[in-house]
């Protein structure tokens, strides 16, 4: 079975090739919390690609929203992003 890190990476790679990619699961701190009760992880994504120049944060997070698809009602409760263009992360 294939962990939610794991998935998680598959689907943005795949839908957003990013430069670069680092995911943290944060589930530890949220024991007790409503969404770990029912499953659903606590995630912070920090992402830099290309895909991101010329779009707002908003966007930018529907962009990620839209590549995680059905994970996001299952797998993950919450989701922490840190979205940035190549040209951002390098300043």
């Amino acid at each position: 079975m294939i962990d939610r890190i794991d998935m998680i990476r598959e689907r943005l790679t795949t839908s957003l090739s990013p430069a670069s990619l680092d995911i943290t699961d944060d589930s530890h701190q949220h024991i007790g919390h409503a969404g770990a009760a029912n499953g659903g992880g606590h995630f912070t994504v920090h992402i830099v690609a290309a895909a991101f120049a010329g779009q707002s944060l908003i966007q930018r997070h529907r962009l990620i929203y839209n590549a995680l698809g059905d994970a996001m009602q299952n797998e993950i409760h919450a989701l922490s992003i840190k979205a940035y263009t190549p040209s951002e992360a390098e300043s």
